[in-house]
């Protein structure tokens, strides 16, 4: 999997379940369009914009947000059964903060609902809102982050608030990663071609316990 480099051009990168695929390559892509939002990243996403620095501008809004990235290092690790997809943005609707910060306090913020975790609730009573402020803090417009490419300094994870939806047109699905194979949309079309073709020797190997398959292990994959 190659990821160039096209910030400067105005494309990131975004990630969906398979099964969103379908919904974003023909209506696009909104920040509350998944079935999870509500019940899985509405209240985290705010207890930051609760917590937001006076420096960052109102129409940034953690919850109203779409999630991209810049790129990706060498060995991310992949979920299975998702897209990767490039996005075409508009440079002046969008804010770069270090996930690395946010996600911090993910764990204890889903943690302090359980019982016997009294722990997690004292933790983000204590320390929340100094680690929602440093990741306000530390964030900055894209078109500032074009100057000071603040996502290549070590520790600083960026992701891309987008600020706007994605119409269909500025969607791109570049690979498709499953628990076998991690190929590009074209290569998944010439797997199915070739075992359409060739019948069940094309792809009882993806199968076999003992080998794993990526991109890497088709000719002509990238």
């Amino acid at each position: 999997m190659r990821f160039e480099d096209l910030t400067e051009q105005g494309y990131v990168y975004h990630v969906v379940g398979i099964n969103d695929l379908k919904h974003a390559l023909e209506y696009g892509i909104e920040y509350d369009d998944k079935k999870t939002y509500a019940g899985k990243y509405y209240a985290f996403h705010t207890f930051f914009d609760q917590n937001k620095t006076a420096r960052v501008p109102g129409w940034v809004e953690r919850k109203k947000a779409v999630f991209g990235s810049l790129g990706f290092k060498e060995g991310h690790g992949w979920h299975s059964h998702t897209a990767v997809l490039r996005l075409k943005i508009d440079k002046s609707k969008c804010w770069i903060c270090n996930e690395n910060t946010a996600n911090f306090l993910f764990e204890p913020f889903v943690m302090q609902k359980l019982q016997n975790c009294r722990n997690a609730k004292d933790f983000l009573m204590h320390h929340g809102r100094k680690i929602a402020e440093i990741y306000w803090d530390t964030s900055l417009s894209y078109q500032e982050n074009l100057e000071q490419r603040k996502d290549r300094q070590e520790g600083y994870d960026a992701e891309v608030l987008i600020l706007h939806s994605i119409p269909p047109e500025n969607i791109t699905c570049l690979y498709i990663v499953s628990d076998h194979l991690t190929l590009s949309f074209e290569e998944w079309q010439h797997f199915f071609r070739q075992c359409s073709a060739e019948g069940e020797a094309q792809y009882i190997k993806y199968l076999h316990p003992r080998r794993t398959y990526s991109a890497w292990n088709i000719s002509g994959s990238q």
